[in-house]
This record gives structure tokens, C-alpha cells and sequence, in this order.
């Protein structure tokens, strides 16, 4: 098993991922491969960006996205937001989603974050026991959403 930031040869692999085992998220539309790459290798250089993979057996099997945003509150200390949780079907209960999120956590702590959220779409009891489990307290705030 192996951690890291992913990489422009990624977007195939994060592709599969998110349109075959991230629910609800569906592509309306072709994906142009060259722009996934082209943001994937910008992420991997942005220090505030964080596209975690996960390999197992030399392939992409999760993947978790975390942003550190700079802040003025907290005595100016950043904070963190979690999304798009994702592990293979065929890769599931193994605690691979747990280990991203634990080394999420880590480079949060690093970066002096005073708060990490996630957000999460869904609404099983399962998935929230999971975050649950993972540290994260539900429905302490309030998201609200607004599509652009």
C-alpha cells in the first residue's frame, strides 16, 4: 500500500474512480483526458492542494481530494476540507479510505489547520458510521450548497 499526491498519469485511474464508484457523479458530458491531466499536475505542485491516491498492487484504488484554505480566524491558522472519499468496489472494507483520511488528518496537523470538515452527499447510515469512526462528528454545522 502506498500514499501519495496524485500525478497527471493518474486521470484515467481517478476517472474510473469517480464515474464508476463515486455516487452521484456522473459525467454529463466526454471528459477531455489532457485538462484532468493538466489539473492533476497543478495540484501536485500547489501546497494547499491535496489529490491523495492510494495504490495497492501498483494501482489506483482510492482517492481522497483536501484543501487547506488560508484563514484570518483561529489567530490566522488554516483549515481543511475533505472531499470525494472514493475506493474501488473491489477495494472496499480494507481501510484504504480509512488510511487517506488518517494521513489527510496528518498533513492537516502539519500545515497548523485548527478544524478539518468533509462533506459528503451521502446520507447511509453506513457512510456516516464510517466517518463516524474516522473522527469526524455529523451535523455539528451546517452545509449549505449552492450550484453555479
Amino acid at each position: 500500500m502506498n500514499i501519495r499526491k496524485a500525478k497527471g498519469t493518474d486521470a484515467e485511474a481517478l476517472k474510473v474512480l469517480y464515474f464508476e464508484h463515486l455516487t452521484r457523479f456522473s459525467p454529463q458530458e466526454e471528459q477531455d483526458m489532457s485538462l484532468w491531466m493538466n489539473k492533476l499536475s497543478k495540484f501536485e505542485k500547489d501546497e494547499n492542494m491535496y489529490l491523495l491516491v492510494l495504490e495497492a498492487n501498483d494501482k489506483v484504488v482510492a482517492s481522497v481530494q483536501m484543501a487547506i484554505i488560508e484563514s484570518l480566524t483561529h489567530n490566522v491558522r488554516p483549515f481543511a476540507v475533505v472531499e470525494n472519499v472514493v475506493t474501488h468496489a473491489d477495494y472496499r472494507n480494507r481501510g484504504y479510505a480509512s488510511a487517506l483520511l488518517t494521513k489527510a488528518t496528518e498533513i492537516a496537523k502539519e500545515k497548523g489547520c485548527y478544524k478539518m470538515s468533509l462533506e459528503t452527499g451521502s446520507n447511509k447510515e453506513s457512510t456516516l458510521n464510517f466517518y463516524r469512526k474516522n473522527g469526524f462528528e455529523i451535523d455539528t454545522k451546517h452545509s449549505c450548497l449552492k450550484r453555479i
